[in-house]
């Protein structure tokens, strides 16, 4: 019984039958300024298409050279942060200690005013250097991202 169902369920769907013949697109020649027009575009296209491709490529190396760049300068920068942060931990320690033998209040303040001006200039110190790596890594970073803005630029004015 259920194949009965099936054969009016594909009769019912069947397809029609007729004559492909009548509905052929008639038999036309393509004009020569047709052709060469089309394939021109044809090949222009091509053109554009390796263009774009080969600037993507490029875009793509320049953001993975930059961020890697970045990452190790990053991880050299926070590097540095800790080794200033372990020495000024160590100096502050070992300036606490040094309080602990102090016999008198104008001791005290000289052992307090002497680490202060230490203290100040390690810490100017410190912040150069790290002013200095920073400036180095946004140098690092931007250097080709700059270089490949003019070159783009240098491309853009050739074509036009």
């Amino acid at each position: 019984m259920a194949a009965k169902k099936e054969t009016k369920t594909a009769a019912a769907f069947e397809m029609p039958k007729f004559d492909a013949e009548v509905f052929q697109m008639p038999k036309m020649e393509v004009p020569e300024a047709v052709r060469e027009a089309a394939e021109k575009g044809v090949a222009q296209a091509k053109e554009a298409y390796e263009k774009l491709k080969v600037a993507a490529e490029e875009t793509t190396e320049l953001v993975e050279d930059t961020y890697a760049t970045y990452t190790k300068g990053a991880a050299d920068l926070s590097g540095k942060v800790l080794d200033f942060t372990k020495l000024n931990t160590t100096t502050v320690f070992d300036f606490a200690k040094d309080l602990l033998a102090v016999r008198s209040v104008a001791e005290l303040v000289e052992k307090q005013t002497a680490f202060a001006r230490s203290q100040f200039e390690v810490m100017t110190a410190q912040t150069k250097e790290l002013q200095g790596l920073t400036q180095s890594l946004a140098n690092d970073i931007q250097a080709p991202v700059k270089a490949a803005a003019e070159k783009a630029i240098s491309q853009f004015k050739k074509s036009a």
